[in-house]
């Protein structure tokens, strides 16, 4: 059923890799990340391996994986040309990894000798390989599998567009404009007082006596944006619409009412002067106003915060309310778009994979 031989193994540490181009080889590491791929490299001082065979990793993560274009590999790799062309499919690594689970890695691995007497399971239909049925459950479940791309990117992306209030990612003449004109616009330094008609420090609430709930408690800490816990206590509450700004100087926008602890200052104005989207911008300048300046050895309170200034984009000298809206929206679409093109590209990524193996 094959024709089994050993690659010519070169040391991935010497290689010299460069960009993938049309005179480039794929280099098959013992790796099953990337699909063992580890880089480019021009022709080497040997043919490179054939194209429509399998690879074997003899020792560390011992597995199969299909190769669809001529490649050069690492030491104790194994070749398998399958004598029938019509059986090089992902059924064949499936049953070819089943075999090799016997395999430990480093204290029992495969020789050229043994492979050669290994017994892999296919279906059959009167005693012959049944072909038709390995191709008709693979070309299933690679449909489904492209089918469930699609679904979480439609689904991705409502949600991005459910969070961030918009209906789409085109960015408007006037977003446009805002990102255009982001280098020549006016900007004028502000104390936080000058921003905010409210400054107030969280109080202390040690997680022993904390109560489970659904209040958002927030503390000093990017992970979870700070949200340490959700509890029911008679904390006191703080507006949504508001910044958190804590001893370490990180800084995050809160769209919902929660309690803090009195590691966390606490930004925002009655009357709610600024939107959510003017807000986001606040939060940045803010998180750059104190950048690098306080850690444990320096801790920032929002008492000692009020005459820090940061810049904002002005207007007959008050804050662009109306700018700083427009080109946060414009950034959200353009991270919305990454995110979507991102999808997109693995789903064709995909596609190709798929037409790849039934082109063989």
């Amino acid at each position: 059923m094959f024709a089994i031989s050993t690659s010519r193994g070169y040391d991935a540490g010497k290689m010299n890799f460069v960009q993938k181009s049309t005179d480039t080889y794929e280099f098959i590491g013992r790796t099953q990340t990337d699909y063992g791929l580890q880089g480019y490299v021009k022709k080497l001082d040997s043919k490179p391996n054939k194209a429509h065979c399998i690879s074997i990793s003899q020792i560390g993560a011992i597995h199969a994986q299909l190769r669809q274009k001529e490649w050069y590999s690492s030491q104790n790799m194994f070749i398998l040309e399958p004598n029938i062309k019509k059986l090089f499919n992902q059924w064949l690594i499936v049953a070819i990894n089943r075999a090799l689970s016997k395999y430990s890695g480093y204290s029992s691995y495969p020789t050229l000798s043994s492979l050669k007497e290994e017994i892999i399971l296919l279906p059959t239909c009167n005693n012959q390989i049944d072909f038709e049925f390995m191709e008709s459950f693979i070309a299933e479940l690679e449909a489904e599998r492209i089918a469930e791309l699609e679904a979480e990117r439609i689904a991705e992306l409502s949600a991005y567009f459910k969070v961030s209030g918009l209906d789409n990612y085109k960015l408007s003449a006037e977003e446009l404009k805002a990102l255009q004109d982001y280098e020549n616009v006016e900007v004028k330094e502000f104390e936080y007082q000058e921003i905010f008609e409210k400054i107030a420090q969280g109080r202390r609430l040690k997680k022993s006596d904390q109560i489970d709930g659904n209040i958002p408690f927030v503390m000093s800490g990017v992970t979870n944006t700070g949200i340490v816990n959700y509890v029911s206590n008679p904390v006191v509450m703080f507006p949504k619409n508001s910044i958190t700004l804590d001893i370490f100087g990180n800084a995050f926008y809160r769209p919902y009412d929660f309690g803090a602890g009195d590691d966390t200052g606490v930004y925002w104005n009655e009357n709610n002067i600024f939107n959510k989207d003017s807000m986001l911008f606040i939060t940045t300048s803010m998180r750059t106003s104190v950048l690098g300046k306080y850690d444990y050895g320096k801790k920032l309170r929002s008492s000692q915060s009020k005459h820090i200034k940061m810049a904002l984009p002005v207007k007959n000298g008050k804050p662009d309310i109306d700018y700083m809206e427009i080109f946060t929206k414009a950034i959200i679409k353009l991270a919305i778009k990454d995110v979507v093109r991102y999808a997109d590209e693995r789903i064709e990524a995909t596609k190709e994979v798929v037409a790849g193996h039934n082109t063989i």
